[in-house]
């Protein structure tokens, strides 16, 4: 069982943890961390999220993952990207971006209560030099910043992040960094 800290409407700590089904079952607040990947092309990393995943199944997202119970946001953002994608940096190799507050009630039942703790890092890195975890992801790949800027533009459904509040946000942001 995956267990998780429960925060309160501001991201506070309150103390209390809860397993993952729960929280998102019955709408708690909680973190997440996320990571925007940019090549020295100015292309983003997008991730082809598994068939078996009870979020977003087949869409196209980034690297992130919950904060486990414990867990700082530091440590979890380090992890989810190599376990998602054998990326192995340091703290120092990353940039914050900023946090976001998200509150999503989807159509299956998933109340997704969050605090984004939101990371940007540059990589030289090739599709073939990542190894994705083939539990997590099917595909992974770059597309261009025109093509990350549409995405956020007409809303893309087949995209987990075109319809976040934070969208515009990150475009503004990712667009310091090209």
């Amino acid at each position: 069982m995956e267990y998780l800290d429960v925060v309160d409407e501001n991201d506070n700590l309150t103390g209390g943890t809860e397993e993952r089904e729960i929280i998102h079952t019955n709408g708690i607040w909680h973190r997440e961390v996320a990571v925007w990947v940019m090549n020295e092309k100015g292309e983003v990393l997008v991730q082809k999220r598994a068939a078996n995943k009870k979020q977003n199944p087949n869409k196209w997202g980034i690297c992130a993952g919950h904060i486990d119970a414990g867990e700082t946001v530091e440590v979890s953002v380090l992890r989810e990207l190599e376990e998602e994608l054998g990326l192995k940096v340091a703290i120092d190799d990353l940039e914050f971006m900023f946090s976001a507050k998200e509150q999503d009630d989807f159509p299956n039942g998933i109340k997704n209560y969050v605090f984004y703790h939101v990371y940007f890092i540059k990589t030289n890195w090739k599709v073939e030099d990542y190894k994705i975890q083939i539990e997590e992801l099917s595909e992974i790949k770059y597309i261009t910043f025109e093509e990350f800027k549409n995405v956020i533009k007409t809303g893309n459904p087949d995209f987990t992040f075109s319809k976040l509040n934070q969208a515009t946000r990150v475009l503004q942001e990712l667009e310091k960094r090209i």
